[in-house]
C-alpha cells in the first residue's frame, strides 16, 4: 500500500523546456558543447557547494560578452509556466487524503528564486508538502542513491510504501533499485493530476 508520495518539481509541477534551453544556451555562449569545468561547476552549484555569486563570476569570466543579468536570464531560460490545475490537485491531496507528501528536487538557488518571483502561489504550493527538499539546501542530488536514503531514513519510510514521480530516467532507475514504486512521467503528454488514473493499480 502506498503511504508516501515523493514528487520531483520540474516537469512534474512546473513546466521546463530543457532541450530548447540547452540549445539556446550553446548558441548564446557561442560554444558547441559544455566543457568539463562547466559541467562540474553546474553540479556543484546544484548541491549548494558553490555560491550564486561565485557561480556567476565563473560564467562572467569565461563568457565576457555577457553581463551578469544576461547570464542569470540565460540560466533560467528553461523555466516555463506552472499550470494552476496542478496546484489544485496537490491541495486536494493535502486536504482529503492521508498520504505523506514530499518534494525532492534537483533545484539551485537561482532557479528557486525565479520561481518565487514568477509563481505567485509558490508559498501555497510549498505549504502543501510535509517535507520540501531542494538539492542545494540538503547538498545531495538525484540520481545518487544517498538522496533517496536520506528521505527514507529521515522519515522512517518503507521503500515499497512510497511512490516516486520524476521525468528523468536516471532518477527513476535509482529509485527502482531501492524497491520504491515509480512513475516515469512524460512531460507534455502526461500530467501529475492524472496520478490516480495512471497509477490506479497502486492505490
Amino acid at each position: 500500500m502506498i503511504k508516501t508520495l515523493i514528487f520531483d518539481f520540474g516537469n512534474v509541477f512546473i513546466n521546463l523546456d530543457i532541450e530548447h534551453g540547452f540549445q539556446k544556451t550553446l548558441e548564446i555562449l557561442k560554444i558547441e558543447s559544455l566543457s568539463e569545468d562547466i559541467i562540474e561547476i553546474n553540479k556543484l552549484y546544484e548541491i549548494g557547494q558553490v555560491s550564486t555569486d561565485n557561480f556567476i563570476d565563473f560564467y562572467a569570466e569565461k563568457f565576457p560578452h555577457l553581463n551578469r543579468t544576461e547570464l542569470i536570464d540565460l540560466w533560467n531560460l528553461i523555466l516555463k509556466d506552472f499550470p494552476k490545475h496542478r496546484l489544485a490537485f496537490l491541495k486536494e491531496l493535502k486536504s482529503n487524503t492521508d498520504y505523506q507528501l514530499i518534494l525532492l528536487s534537483n533545484t539551485n538557488e537561482l532557479h528557486i528564486n525565479w520561481v518565487k518571483e514568477h509563481v505567485p502561489f509558490y508559498n501555497e504550493f510549498r505549504n502543501c508538502f510535509d517535507a520540501f527538499y531542494l538539492s542545494h539546501d540538503i547538498q545531495l542530488r538525484k540520481p545518487n542513491r544517498d538522496i533517496f536514503e536520506f528521505v527514507l531514513n529521515t522519515h522512517q519510510l518503507k521503500a515499497d510504501e512510497c511512490l516516486f514521480i520524476d521525468d528523468n530516467a536516471d532518477n527513476i532507475n535509482t529509485a527502482k533499485t531501492m524497491d520504491i514504486h515509480t512513475w516515469h512521467i512524460t512531460p507534455y503528454t502526461e500530467d501529475i493530476a492524472t496520478l490516480f488514473l495512471t497509477k490506479k493499480h497502486l492505490f
